[in-house]
């Protein structure tokens, strides 16, 4: 994990990297095998999503992002998702993931934000850039 500059890493950063990581890494499975507990475990009511695909915006509540995983997940057999980086100062963090072969061939750059409410990590917002590949037919 990296802290921002001016910070120091002190006791517990370990602790916190794991908790950023643990929470990024449950929206990662929830999105991948569409389950809505794993995604609303992970983010925060009134978090929201943001990103394009071939000029068709998916700016949403993350509430309608969780419908859409549920009815189409996002692994249809080869959905690999990788946590690249965490950032963290404080009640404020920042994870960017890597993933590939979502809904078949789509790949991205994701860039989410947490905050620590109330003593828990929760998403916030998810912006992604789409890399490569092609929507499929019925999304």
């Amino acid at each position: 994990m990296t802290q921002a500059p001016g910070s120091q890493a002190g006791e517990g950063a370990v602790r916190e990297y794991d908790e950023v990581r643990g929470v990024v890494q449950l929206f990662l499975d929830g999105e991948a095998k569409g389950d809505i507990a794993k995604l609303k475990e992970a983010s925060h009511p009134d978090a929201r999503m943001f990103g394009s695909v071939a000029g068709t915006r998916y700016d949403m509540p993350i509430a309608k992002f969780i419908e859409l995983a549920a009815k189409e997940p996002g692994d249809t057999g080869n959905h690999r998702a990788r946590i690249l980086s965490v950032q963290q100062t404080g009640d404020a963090a920042t994870a960017v993931v890597a993933e590939e072969g979502y809904w078949g061939s789509l790949s991205f750059i994701d860039y989410f934000q947490l905050a620590r409410i109330e003593g828990t990590w929760k998403v916030v917002s998810k912006l992604f850039a789409h890399t490569f590949g092609d929507l499929p037919p019925s999304t």
